[in-house]
């Protein structure tokens, strides 16, 4: 799984971050595993490279819109959606969890989707995921 965050680092050039980003894009492009992204989390990522209060340089919507459809248009990139077990699945997550609240259910709804479809491994920066059981973090942006 990639989260939106390594995905803006990778649009944004001016980022500190870009390169490493860029890198790990390239890897998934010529690797065979199987890549994943969420609806939320290309949604996330439309929403912040277009809004120019957030983004340095905001992309167009087409820019934006190519950006991702350049990464899921390859076999080995694959959208996660809910199935019929999500709620099932997103309140034994929640019922793990202390006390989840406010902004923390846009993670957790990535945190089920993974659970749902049996990923465990997210790249992201994102230290939030430190606490959903089973998922592994992986922070390709760290020294």
């Amino acid at each position: 799984m990639l989260d939106a965050n390594v995905l803006l680092y990778a649009a944004n050039a001016d980022a500190p971050e870009n390169a490493a980003a860029v890198e790990l894009l390239t890897r998934t492009a010529a690797s065979a595993e199987v890549w994943y992204l969420t609806e939320g989390i290309c949604y996330e990522f439309l929403r912040v490279s277009t809004h120019p209060a957030v983004f340095p340089r905001p992309l167009s919507a087409a820019e934006a819109l190519s950006f991702l459809g350049a990464l899921l248009e390859r076999e080995t990139f694959l959208l996660l959606a809910a199935s019929a077990r999500h709620w099932k699945t997103l309140g034994e997550l929640v019922a793990e969890l202390h006390h989840p609240a406010g902004n923390l259910f846009f993670d957790i709804r990535t945190a089920t989707l993974m659970r749902e479809h049996g990923v465990r491994k997210i790249y992201t920066s994102d230290r939030d995921y430190l606490q959903f059981p089973g998922v592994e973090t992986v922070d390709p942006l760290a020294g």
